[in-house]
């Protein structure tokens, strides 16, 4: 199923990006002082947001798969042509109005889904920080509510995500409908959208 691969694929990808930063833990070089949490989280969020930039440029300029456990690979090209296993499928021009529609759909639901995986690298490293920062300073109280409050605005996030999966099953649909060759990769079901607010 391509929705249950794709989000939770991007989402794990870029915390995966975060935590490969490059300068965490770097000493400033003007002051020779280990750089402060902010700056760390600032740099991993700017390491996390490159990722992202570049995961849409290339979602938005490359093929997108919509295989799921087949042998067959398809993908739908940027100028909305249905390949199978290389070849191209083809299709009318009303067809192809469906195809770019359905991929524009995908680009919405995995762009959403990357926005949540940027708030949620953020939010670890924001909580890290919080949680360092209490421990040097003695501090504790609120910690775990400011982060909580956090988390609560990425559960909003991700529950918005859930109001895209009807329109993309329904379009997805309309698609296997008119393109028969689309019909077995669309396998999105009634149990993806009901599974998502899980």
């Amino acid at each position: 199923m391509m929705t249950r691969l794709l989000l939770p694929t991007l989402l794990l990808c870029l915390p995966l990006a975060a935590c490969g930063n490059q300068d965490a833990g770097k000493t400033d070089p003007a002051s020779g002082k280990a750089a402060s949490p902010a700056a760390e989280a600032s740099t991993v969020g700017k390491t996390v947001q490159d990722a992202t930039d570049k995961a849409r440029k290339e979602l938005a300029q490359g093929n997108i798969n919509i295989s799921n456990d087949q042998s067959d690979k398809a993908e739908i090209t940027p100028q909305g042509e249905l390949l199978i296993n290389g070849k191209t499928v083809t299709t009318t021009a009303s067809q192809r109005a469906l195809l770019l529609d359905y991929r524009k759909q995908v680009e919405a639901i995995a762009g959403a889904g990357m926005d949540i995986g940027v708030a949620g690298a953020n939010l670890g490293v924001k909580a890290a920080g919080e949680a360092l920062k209490g421990i040097f300073s003695g501090d504790t109280n609120g910690i775990e509510e400011r982060v909580n409050a956090e988390a609560s605005k990425i559960e909003a996030q991700a529950k918005q995500l859930c109001t895209l999966l009807p329109g993309m099953m329904a379009k997805q649909q309309a698609l296997a409908a008119a393109v028969p060759e689309f019909k077995p990769y669309a396998t999105m079901d009634q149990s993806d959208i009901d599974d998502c607010g899980k």
